[in-house]
């Protein structure tokens, strides 16, 4: 739940920006789903983008979809943190939807490559907390990109040149975590949010709180 009233004993906190990165197969987006599906707290980020909506998509939750001209605007209203063409088609992480979170007490969830952190990173140092996935050995990353069936010879002799290149990147993370195994590599990332959600700077509640305790 995203405490927007001190009416119950939990302090207010400002919320934070949770990012997941790990090379293809690693295990990032497994993670991000059980952590969506087991805390409330917590909710994924939602791009904007200009490519059209697909059939059983929704405005709002799975993308803010917009025309090429409106998002050439809110580049240059500079209302993202990052922004990116894929397939040409525009993508953007919008900055409103995502303070309006943070302020209210929630988190958000991005699941992004290593060069997405850093935009993220460089406009909002103070909220985000990085968090990078890696395998326990480019065998078991192979194995493991083997075994989804779905991906060509060819196709996943590409994933793991461009896992290595993505793996030079960890030590630009705040947290390394290693998934030797998914359960265990779970309830370490929801060690590193629970301790991250208690860090002073962000218990905005504790202000008026140690002042009340101050004043007897």
């Amino acid at each position: 739940m995203v405490h927007e009233s001190q009416d119950d004993d939990t302090l207010h906190r400002r919320g934070l920006m949770l990012i997941l990165s790990s090379p293809s197969g690693a295990g990032k987006t497994t993670i991000a789903r059980k952590l969506l599906a087991e805390d409330d707290e917590i909710a994924a980020s939602v791009s904007v983008t200009t490519r059209p909506m697909r059939p059983g998509e929704v405005e709002g939750k799975d993308y803010y979809f917009v025309d090429k001209a409106e998002f050439d605007r809110m580049v240059e209203a500079n209302e993202f943190y990052e922004w990116a063409v894929v397939f040409g088609n525009c993508y953007g992480t919008p900055k409103a939807h995502i303070r309006d979170r943070l302020k209210a007490g929630g988190d958000v969830l991005f699941d992004i490559d290593w060069q997405g952190t850093q935009q993220l990173y460089q406009k909002a140092q103070a909220d985000v907390v990085r968090v990078f996935i890696l395998p326990p050995s480019l065998d078991e990353l192979r194995r493991r990109l083997t075994g989804r069936g779905t991906d060509s010879a060819e196709v996943i002799a590409a994933r793991m040149d461009r896992a290595q290149a993505e793996i030079s990147h960890w030590d630009g993370y705040d947290y390394v975590v290693i998934n030797d195994e998914v359960e265990g590599c779970f309830e370490k990332v929801r060690e590193i949010l629970a301790a991250e959600r208690m860090k002073r700077t962000r218990q905005t509640g504790l202000i008026d709180f140690v002042r009340g305790l101050m004043r007897g």
